[in-house]
């Protein structure tokens, strides 16, 4: 694992434009309701009268799920300023995953850490909370955080797992108050092959 990123300038661009990481993230935790009300009136204009033949509501009901989904997506929050401090969170949290150090993973996380998994669109988004819960998880992946490297997604410090010339794994880590807070990670083969990331093992 080098102590850089491990995606030059051109690609860090491609993974930022291709990923949109954290509003697909934040998409996928909505109902699919929501998230149909959501993307077709607000990113498309659609009239909520359309809106609610489509999801088999009244217009009123596709209003409220809009209004839902758009709360959601306004919350996601932004990681600290301090980049420097976010790729330090980033990269302690893999130096205590990959040596499968539950205590130093303890102390990297917040206590209310969420950790969020894109496993495909056949598998519901797994999703996991609290510092002992996130931990156990890394623990249990030792074997493949031994093979991740320090990535940029969004401007937001992250990681990426290339074994036997796959991706597997790309996650973030959004830092607040000094711990990390939120981990988000697409395990999706489909949507990693889409992203042509260099595959260089690390």
């Amino acid at each position: 694992m080098t102590p850089e990123s491990g995606l030059d300038p051109e690609h860090e661009a491609l993974v930022a434009d291709s990923v949109g990481f954290a509003l697909l993230v934040v998409l996928q935790t909505l109902t699919p309701a929501e998230r149909l009300a959501f993307v077709l009136h607000d990113m498309f204009a659609i009239p909520f009268d359309e809106v609610a033949r489509i999801v088999d509501r009244s217009p009123d009901a596709a209003r409220q799920l809009a209004s839902r989904a758009r709360r959601r997506v306004r919350g996601a929050p932004e990681p600290d300023a301090d980049r420097r401090r976010q790729r330090e969170l980033a990269d302690a949290f893999l130096a205590a995953a990959s040596d499968g150090d539950f205590t130093r993973l303890l102390e990297v996380l917040d206590p209310d850490v969420v950790l969020r998994v894109d496993q495909g669109a056949a598998l519901p988004l797994l999703e996991l909370r609290g510092a002992e819960a996130v931990a156990r998880q890394a623990s249990a992946y030792t074997h493949l955080h031994a093979f991740a490297r320090p990535v940029q997604v969004n401007g937001t410090a992250g990681f990426l797992v290339v074994r036997d010339g796959r991706p597997l794994v790309l996650g973030t880590n959004t830092g607040r108050h000094g711990r990390i807070a939120e981990i988000d990670i697409i395990a999706d083969p489909e949507r990693l092959e889409a992203l042509g990331l260099p595959l260089a093992d690390g």
